[in-house]
């Protein structure tokens, strides 16, 4: 384009006033999201304790994780729009959360909450993603992080709900099903991508790439990366395989401290999962991506082994202060992993097709959820052997994160 304006890589700019409502479109992709937590993180706590609501978590899950790529795909080529995108995500996933309100063996429920629930999901989880990034390209792994943080902590009122009236679970999954067709709703009217290559006119492009600082902690990417050429890399495999190992401990962390009976930490455990995310990315920002991964890695695991010696010492009703210790250190690792992937893709591959690349690294969370399953169903034999394992899932990416190298550069090169 004749105006675009580019930086010492080649990267071009168009850039333009910030429009009136971008923090007001912030806001509802950040509503959007909280309102599809419950899905995941409210039924994985409420209704996941059986093998059969532990298949249904799994399905959910995949299909979640495999709906953001179409999706995300379509809305970049311009085939699909944000507004029917959302639309359908509101009503897939009101159809999710209704269908969660009933019996978890009845019939329907692999279809209602599963396959429905689970795609509508995962349009607005990939959408809001991809519209929040376009709109804050200064800063996109930050403000990223935040409406992700709402998909962790967005079930945390369905669960205090649980803990006062644990009888009134299908009612609070209908209260659920209403708001999320709501919010939804609103997003679905309001919420637009940018122009092409737009870049808020009041932060100088060439200025933002020249920094410094930013550049220290934060390396650019060798080249602008296609989807087809970043899935030939290694790197690409091994952030996908990190997302595995720390999804699975994730999902399958709050199904054991839920089965527990301690909703305090059970909610304890979901807050921190979405609010250690924005802090995760402000720290990586500071200190490197690849550090604070490993961090976040090993606080995961270490809440493993609390957790086990909280179930362990029986005397102890619901596990005492170690399971609130546990609750909190794997809360704290079991969501900040995610917005840190995001932004190593974008260090990897470069901004140009992140979006795509990380939904391509997004829907390996399809094994993590098969991996939780199977981890939570050996629990309900042996939970302290499930953790022990669980811990070990966490503890080898937490090790290999470290030696992660940039693709392009030649091997000579620090890491």
């Amino acid at each position: 384009m004749e105006n675009a304006i580019k930086d010492w890589r080649g990267r071009a700019y168009l850039p333009g006033p910030v429009p009136a409502d971008r923090a007001r479109m912030f806001g509802l992709a950040w509503g959007a999201m909280a309102a599809i937590s419950p899905l995941q993180y409210g039924y994985a706590a409420l209704l996941a304790g059986e093998a059969p609501g532990l298949a249904l978590v799994a399905a959910w899950i995949a299909c979640q994780a495999m709906g953001a790529l179409p999706a995300l795909h379509l809305v970049r080529r311009g085939s699909l729009g944000v507004r029917p995108c959302l639309a359908a995500g509101a009503v897939l996933s009101c159809a999710g959360l209704a269908t969660a309100a009933l019996p978890v063996g009845g019939p329907g429920a692999l279809v209602g909450y599963a396959l429905l629930g689970g795609l509508g999901a995962g349009l607005v989880y990939g959408v809001c993603g991809e519209v929040v990034s376009a709109w804050y390209p200064e800063r996109p792994a930050a403000r990223v992080a935040l409406i992700t943080g709402a998909f962790g902590y967005g079930a945390v009122p369905l669960l205090v709900w649980a803990g006062i009236a644990p009888g009134a679970t299908g009612a609070a999954f209908l209260v659920a099903a209403v708001v999320a067709a709501a919010v939804i709703g609103a997003a679905a009217r309001n919420l637009r991508l940018p122009p092409s290559l737009w870049w808020p006119g009041d932060v100088d492009p060439r200025t933002h790439a020249l920094d410094a600082a930013r550049l220290r902690a934060i390396p650019e990417a060798s080249r602008q990366f296609r989807l087809g050429q970043a899935l030939r890399t290694p790197a690409l495999a091994a952030l996908a395989l990190v997302l595995v190992c720390a999804g699975a401990v994730s999902v399958f962390d709050v199904i054991v401290v839920a089965g527990t009976g301690s909703w305090g930490a059970a909610a304890v455990l979901v807050a921190l999962n979405g609010a250690g995310r924005s802090a995760a990315v402000r720290c990586s920002e500071l200190f490197g991506r690849r550090r604070v991964l490993a961090t976040v890695l090993t606080a995961l695991a270490a809440g493993q082994v609390l957790l086990a010696a909280a179930l362990h010492d029986g005397t102890t009703p619901g596990g005492g202060p170690l399971l609130w210790l546990g609750a909190v250190a794997a809360g704290l690792g079991g969501g900040a992993f995610y917005p840190l992937l995001a932004g190593l893709v974008r260090e990897f591959f470069g901004v140009e097709r992140a979006g795509e690349i990380h939904a391509v690294v997004y829907s390996a969370k399809a094994l993590a959820g098969v991996a939780a399953v199977a981890l939570a169903l050996l629990a309900l034999g042996s939970p302290v052997a499930a953790l022990g394992l669980a811990a070990a899932l966490a503890c080898v990416p937490a090790l290999a994160v470290p030696r992660l190298r940039v693709p392009g550069l030649p091997a000579t090169l620090p890491l």
